[in-house]
């Protein structure tokens, strides 16, 4: 109760920031399609740079004083951006660097949290448990915009991102006061070397015949769709003139699909079983985003809405699903290590996907990057169609977990070693 909590006060300061800071760069600083793109592009950056050894570090150190650190951290950065703006002294390389420092943390913080959930619950509750916490991402999701593109309005956005700021010391204060510890001293006694865990981790997800499609499917999604995500706001400002707040309402009735998601994820894996559930929502990736660029320029928001409805939903469905599967099957000893291999593999596509839709909205138009964002996105569904993941109708027992096979002149390593399941190839 006390991570939702957190979680829920966090998640509703989220949205802000990222209207806010985008829109100080289109209006307080006036930068191009390419420089604010470029802004997404940093902020997940570190996700190529980092998430590796981040995993190993979660899985060696307490994932409670990981997730403080990383929301007090993000707190005092974000609040350098009104600091600065009321000194007359912001810029856009100010924001660019809070934006890397912020995803820095960011990325332990992820980690870690999809890491400590399963220390919280049981086995049998991840799906309710994960749908829990998604429910209170899409009601953030649903009011953040909102909520940020009225504080614009009212406060202008460099001030609107205090709020932000704000919502992280609550949420560090929420993850301070739960009781419950960590056996992390039973996690380190077979430690070895950073190469040596990072192999194992590699290995783990990428000989996985459920993880390695999962990992394929959602980079892609993430690559095409981080190419609109860069753009929309500009697009929305400069293409359809719309305001702040009529953005931020848009996307906050649009979200409505992220609560619909949450809530129906459960219902729909028992009716359809794990593998329809994951091709049903993963059909939906790329389609419902080609009602943005076809979207008429005068009666653009009821499009934004209908875009956003349904994509939230089958995102927020595919989420639920496929983390808590991954969630389950994976040994406790490399919970850490397996999210940080997927968090790299799906999230560092998204600062690549921003670039490559920075560079070419310059090129051949924002309009015509928004096509080749949907039309690619919608090709996400291949790797789950072609894997065992398509077939299932529950999620897998979990693994049994393997004794680290050792190594000369270490006392007691992990080299390596891959489940059973992985070694038959199954």
């Amino acid at each position: 109760m006390k991570l939702w909590a957190g979680q829920t006060i966090s998640e509703f300061g989220t949205p802000i920031s990222q209207i806010a800071i985008p829109w100080i760069a289109i209006k307080n600083l006036n930068s191009s399609a390419f420089a604010v793109a470029s802004l997404n592009t940093v902020q997940f950056l570190p996700f190529l740079l980092f998430t590796l050894p981040a995993g190993v570090w979660v899985d060696r150190m307490a994932r409670r004083t990981i997730l403080i650190a990383g929301d007090l951290g993000r707190a005092l950065l974000l609040l350098s951006i009104p600091a600065a703006w009321f000194f007359d002294a912001l810029t856009l390389g100010q924001l660019y660097l809070v934006g890397f420092l912020v995803g820095i943390l960011t990325v332990f913080f992820d980690v870690a949290y999809q890491s400590y959930l399963p220390d919280l619950v049981n086995r049998e509750q991840l799906v309710e448990g994960n749908s829990k916490l998604q429910v209170t991402v899409s009601a953030a999701q649903g009011a953040g915009p909102a909520i940020g593109g009225g504080l614009i309005q009212v406060l202008t956005a460099p001030y609107a991102v205090f709020t932000d700021a704000f919502s992280f010391v609550a949420s560090g204060a929420f993850s301070a006061a739960i009781k419950k510890r960590e056996a992390v001293a039973a996690r380190s006694e077979a430690r070895g070397s950073m190469r040596t865990e990072l192999k194992e981790g590699l290995a783990y997800v990428l000989k996985h015949p459920f993880l390695r499609p999962q990992a394929i499917c959602t980079s892609t999604s993430n690559f095409f769709s981080s190419m609109s995500f860069a753009l929309l706001l500009v697009y929305a400002a400069r293409v359809w003139h719309m305001s702040a707040g009529v953005v931020g309402i848009g996307i906050g009735i649009g979200s409505i699909g992220w609560l619909l998601g949450a809530l129906s994820a459960p219902r729909l894996q028992a009716r359809f079983g794990v593998g329809t559930t994951t091709l049903l929502a993963a059909g939906l990736f790329g389609p419902p985003w080609l009602l943005i660029p076809l979207a008429p320029s005068d009666n653009a928001l009821p499009f934004l809405v209908v875009a956003i409805v349904i994509g939230g939903l089958a995102g927020v469905v595919y989420n639920i699903t496929q983390v808590s599967l991954r969630q389950a099957i994976t040994p406790e000893r490399l919970q850490g290590r397996m999210n940080a291999v997927m968090r790299f593999i799906v999230w560092g596509a998204l600062p690549l996907g921003s670039l490559v839709g920075g560079a070419l909205a310059s090129s051949i138009g924002i309009r015509n990057t928004l096509f080749v964002s949907a039309i690619g996105a919608s090709f996400a569904i291949l790797p789950i169609w072609f894997s065992p993941i398509r077939t299932l109708r529950d999620i897998p027992e979990p693994e049994p977990p393997q004794e680290p096979r050792l190594e000369p002149g270490l006392a007691n390593p992990l080299q390596g070693p891959l489940p059973a399941m992985e070694e038959r190839g199954a």
